[in-house]
């Protein structure tokens, strides 16, 4: 193994200028590749896009993605040493591709392998540092000792870029060594992104219905007329609410408009239901929950506990050993006792991967404890984990998709009921490729993903805001394992925690047209035809609740009401006239 400190140290500046006349620079262990100029893909369908991923360690590498992409004939890159990441801020850079010619909004996929030599685990980063931008994360993997790990992420690049460097480092302060195998960098334009999404969701969310129509002796009836329309949708799309909704009609109103779902803001926190101990008070959750029963509206609960000390109940952070465990168990017992079966999730235990204030307190198996006793209070709700830079970025070193999987294994380990994987997805530029690679990987647990809190920083201005949260819900939606989005938006005087969708008066912003758009888009429009030779109609539709008007003369006419869940067969619904 190699000290990092042997390696001579070069300046970005100064590897450039060699890289344009070398096609190879080796020093020290490290080893340079200089990538010749290639056209991104300009096929009108294109690529199709390959989910693909792995969350356990292999005896050896699986074949690369799209045949390796952009990195298709290259050398296979052998056993390398690298340093920890303050180095790269210092100039020295470690195992590296050196990319020309990258090209402006294109969204790039990259995935490799790799092993690692002279550390049980190490948390590997691959990071872009182009002209003109700073640089960037753009995936992560937690690799393990004597096996391969798969490492899955891309990258958007804002302007374009004459020479790239995407380089590999430890996130740590070890020496280690590492070999890359199988990598790949696939483009993809903003059409053909486009058209892969739209493609899972016509598989995805959508499903084919055949009506067939007959007189009541079976006879086909050629030339009715039908009219199809939907009148609920089975995905959940929501938005958190605070108390502020209450009394409210306009909100009221405006919010049943568009959302199926909800998840209450602040109302069933600890700190909200019990800010003095004893004084136990659920008056403003019955309220919000009584509005969401009347509308039909599915509600997650948030939260049981909260790991950070910040938002724990300051008279509970005084408590310790026999009197803090007598406290959070009155509390879950309370709470789950009398909300049991009214929510359809619970985050039991949120943001566990950056606090431990239970953990630290009560020990180790304090959060497992959590979880077992919530699925006995409430079985038929799903428990979930709950963080944020899961998907965000790949920058935080507490949340990485490998320690979130890891997280959730332990606990699954030691007993516990783990049904759902939460996502916060507090963005502020989001990176669609690492989002969606980040999404593959999850989605190997077999578990159902929800993007429980979606926002875009109020830092930048309402039109930008407005642009990437189209990106972070078009990813969302065009997920095959996504199986729910909300949003965090609930309304104040004050505006929102970060994001409005209206202002004070319900006036759409720029956001809540992006909302109102998509929903639309994700809603099958009033269909209207008639009926062929055959007797049938058909069409593809959203999975959802329907009517269906038919009428064949002025006095043969029927209504009837049907069902499009999710299946790869067509439905067929037969009406009798």
């Amino acid at each position: 193994m190699i000290n990092q400190s042997l390696v001579f140290p070069m300046k970005l500046f100064i590897l450039i200028g060699l890289l344009t006349q070398l096609p190879f620079i080796a020093s020290y262990g490290t080893l340079w590749l200089r990538l010749p100029f290639r056209s991104p893909f300009h096929l009108s369908d294109g690529p199709l896009y390959d989910s693909s991923a792995y969350a356990q360690c292999k005896a050896h590498p699986e074949i690369p993605l799209y045949k390796g992409g952009l990195l298709n004939g290259f050398p296979k890159l052998t056993k390398l040493s690298i340093g920890n990441a303050r180095n790269a801020a210092a100039g020295d850079y470690t195992p590296a591709f050196v990319l020309r010619n990258l090209t402006n909004g294109y969204k790039y996929c990259f995935s490799t392998w790799v092993k690692i030599y002279g550390a049980t685990s190490a948390l590997i980063r691959a990071s872009l540092s182009a002209e003109n931008s700073q640089s960037l994360c753009v995936g992560s993997v937690l690799a393990q000792s004597g096996c391969w790990s798969f490492l899955k992420g891309g990258f958007v690049l804002n302007s374009p870029s004459k020479l790239s460097i995407l380089y590999f480092q430890n996130s740590d302060d070890r020496e280690l060594d590492i070999s890359l195998a199988s990598a790949s960098l696939q483009p993809f334009s903003d059409e053909q992104w486009r058209a892969n999404q739209d493609y899972i969701i016509n598989k995805e969310r959508k499903r084919a219905v055949t009506i067939h129509v007959s007189d009541t002796k079976g006879n086909m009836i050629q030339g009715a007329q039908i009219s199809v329309q939907q009148v609920s949708k089975d995905f959940p799309f929501g938005s958190a609410i605070a108390k502020t909704i209450l009394g409210n009609s306009p909100y009221q109103a405006w919010f049943v408009k568009r959302f199926n779902a909800a998840v209450f803001e602040n109302e069933l926190k600890w700190y909200a239901t019990e800010p003095e101990q004893g004084r136990v008070n659920y008056t403003i959750a019955d309220q919000m929950l009584e509005f969401v029963r009347a509308n039909q509206i599915t509600a997650r609960g948030h939260n049981i506990f909260w790991e950070d000390p910040v938002y724990t109940p300051a008279w509970v952070r005084n408590l310790t050993g026999e009197q803090l465990k007598s406290a959070v168990n009155s509390r879950i017992n309370s709470l789950m006792n009398k909300y049991s079966g009214e929510f359809v999730h619970w985050d039991v235990s949120n943001e566990m991967l950056h606090f431990d204030f239970y953990e630290q307190r009560l020990g180790p198996n304090a959060t497992l404890e959590f979880f077992m006793t919530a699925h006995k209070s409430d079985p038929l709700a799903t428990l979930f984990m709950n963080d944020f830079n899961v998907v965000e970025t790949c920058a935080d070193v507490n949340s990485t998709v490998d320690t979130y999987i890891s997280r959730l294994r332990e606990l699954q380990r030691g007993g516990a009921t783990m049904d759902g994987i939460g996502l916060e997805g507090h963005f502020t530029v989001p990176n669609p490729p690492r989002i969606r690679a980040d999404l593959d990987k999850l989605a190997t647990l077999g578990l159902p993903i929800w993007l429980t809190e979606i926002d875009i920083s109020n830092k930048i201005d309402r039109q930008t805001q407005a642009a990437y949260l189209e990106q972070v819900l078009r990813e969302g939606f065009s997920h095959f394992a996504v199986d729910g989005i909300m949003l965090w938006t609930a309304l104040h005087p004050y505006g929102c925690y970060q994001m409005c969708l209206t202002d004070n008066d319900l006036n759409n912003l720029p956001t809540g047209d992006v909302v109102d758009k998509l929903l639309g888009e994700w809603q099958t429009s009033e269909a209207h035809g008639e009926t062929d030779q055959h007797g049938s109609y058909s069409f593809l539709g959203f999975l959802g609740e329907y009517s269906v008007n038919v009428r064949y003369t002025d006095d043969r006419t029927t209504n009837a009401t049907f069902s499009l869940c999710k299946g790869d067969e067509t439905r067929h619904f037969s009406i009798h006239l």
